[in-house]
């Protein structure tokens, strides 16, 4: 039996078991149910939950140990995981019946799964993240030890090649990948403020509740839609009307290419945020402004803008993340050119681009070419860490307590 019936099944008995133990309870005190400890309902869940849980984990364990109970005990150990699965979930669903008394507490027999299942799904959480990290830097110090680490931070040409030679400098693709986030913030910053201005201190709710739903469509864009956008519609326009004729090049691969269409893409990150700041500030300021004479535009520049300012640095700051962190529309508007220069109009590319690029294809994984992606991402991950810890640092100390 695959894996996935035997958890059918065990789900199954757990089903049946809700339903047993509900109905045990009822009738050991005769339907009269203020008799028991806890509602049936919770009896019902305690049953299921002896069912279910101790079953499908040790269900997992034997899926993953698997591989060497078949090296020690041939190809009959197969059928040891759903056989031991479905043993466990009928001793819990016999145990847990015999346990249905009324004087059974098994609503906090029941609070107290989900508490553990709630810590086990923070944990997980907690495990990918340190797992994440653990397996960049392990890769990273396997990388500096074939790769000096002062050409690697501060070197200025990056021109791999599997052959050997190689100069794997990551200063250019930090140019290009702050240079482009520049851009794209440049655009997302003004018209996402603006926006929420408008749609927190002036627009009608009528209004307000047809424009939010539509700006934050936006978010919700596949990121190759957007680099298909750079690519056909952004990069043409750019070349023919403004780069070709003021003698920038021809080329509709450039950095204002990826930073206009990155930028479209973020407006609803900085919008959002910053319109849900802008509303948390209490309307008795507004009340207090405008008694004292202030116009409505005096009062959002004077009043609400600067105890609003906090939360909408931290917005910013966690939008330059995002934009640090996007790969499809750089590769499809900005080209594969790593090198450094002020020009908006010529082609380069960021560390997620050449990240993509060194681990794709049939690699070696022990060579410094391959392994200069991971020493990449966790440059990256740190650049994108410390921007969060900033956003978060600036929101704590400076934001305004209110009651």
């Amino acid at each position: 039996m695959s894996p996935f019936w035997i958890m059918m099944t065990v789900l199954a008995l757990a089903v049946l078991g809700y339903f047993l133990g509900a109905a045990r309870a009822r009738g050991a005190v005769g339907g009269d149910i203020r008799r028991l400890h806890s509602r049936p309902v919770y009896y019902g869940w305690n049953a299921a939950i002896a069912t279910a849980a101790p079953a499908l984990l040790v269900l997992l364990v034997l899926m993953l140990a698997l591989p060497l109970l078949a090296g020690e005990a041939g190809p009959g150990a197969s059928w040891l995981p759903g056989g031991a699965a479905l043993l466990v979930a009928a001793v819990g669903l016999a145990l847990a019946l015999a346990r249905t008394t009324p004087q059974y507490r098994a609503r906090a027999m029941v609070e107290r799964a989900i508490k553990v299942a709630l810590i086990g799904c923070s944990l997980i959480a907690i495990a990918t993240t340190v797992g994440i990290v653990l397996s960049l830097v392990f890769e990273s110090i396997h990388f500096f030890q074939l790769y000096p680490w002062q050409a690697f931070f501060f070197g200025t040409e990056w021109t791999p090649s599997f052959g050997g030679g190689s100069e794997l400098g990551m200063l250019p693709l930090l140019w290009g990948t702050l240079y482009i986030s520049f851009i794209a913030l440049l655009v997302s910053v003004p018209i996402g403020l603006f926006a929420a201005i408008y749609m927190s201190e002036y627009a009608t709710p009528r209004v307000r509740s047809v424009a939010k739903p539509l700006i934050e469509v936006l978010a919700g864009i596949p990121t190759i839609v957007y680099g298909l956008f750079a690519l056909v519609t952004v990069g043409p326009l750019l070349r023919d009307w403004l780069a070709a004729p003021l003698g920038f090049g021809n080329s509709g691969s450039s950095v204002m290419t990826a930073g206009l269409v990155m930028g479209i893409m973020l407006i609803p990150f900085v919008s959002s945020l910053s319109d849900d700041i802008i509303n948390a500030v209490p309307q008795s300021l507004r009340d207090g402004s405008l008694a004292l004479g202030s116009t409505p535009s005096e009062t959002i520049r004077q009043v609400v803008l600067p105890a609003a300012l906090p939360g909408i640095v931290g917005a910013v700051l966690l939008a330059a993340s995002r934009a640090i962190g996007e790969t499809m529309i750089v590769v499809l508007g900005a080209g594969a050119m790593a090198r450094f220069s002020l020009d908006p109009f010529e082609a380069m590319t960021t560390i997620t681009v050449k990240i993509v690029g060194q681990l794709t294809g049939d690699n070696d994984f022990s060579s410094p070419e391959t392994l200069v992606a991971f020493a990449l991402g966790l440059t990256l991950f740190v650049m994108t860490l410390a921007l969060n810890v900033l956003a978060l640092y600036v929101v704590r100390k400076y934001r305004e307590q209110y009651e």
